[in-house]
């Protein structure tokens, strides 16, 4: 997905969950994870019941390196998908988490 006409959306003024949550995945797609990480934070800001971003801010900062923000991201999304009932989401989250503990950290 290409990315500039969301962007262009958000420069319009256009601004919350759903918009950053299509820019961080697109971004991601476009092999920007750092990028698509700042869109996938803010739109947690704007819902932190909002546990598909949360799955997607931790794949996108565990590409971008930062796997102890990854974790916690991952962490934090488990517990809002485990609060709405959203079980596959918690469940999905939650092997991702175990992959990333089992990682030897970064040298």
């Amino acid at each position: 997905m290409n990315p500039a006409p969301l962007e262009a959306m958000l420069a319009r003024g256009q601004d919350n969950a759903l918009l950053r949550f299509s820019l961080g995945s697109a971004w991601l797609g476009q092999g920007e994870p750092a990028r698509a990480a700042e869109h996938l934070a803010r739109a947690v800001e704007h819902d932190p019941g909002y546990s598909a971003a949360w799955k997607l801010l931790g794949k996108a900062l565990a590409a971008a390196g930062d796997a102890p923000a990854a974790r916690a991201a991952y962490a934090r999304g488990i517990e809002v998908a485990t609060a709405k009932g959203d079980l596959q989401a918690a469940k999905e989250m939650q092997v991702f988490l175990k992959r990333l503990q089992r990682e030897p950290p970064a040298p």
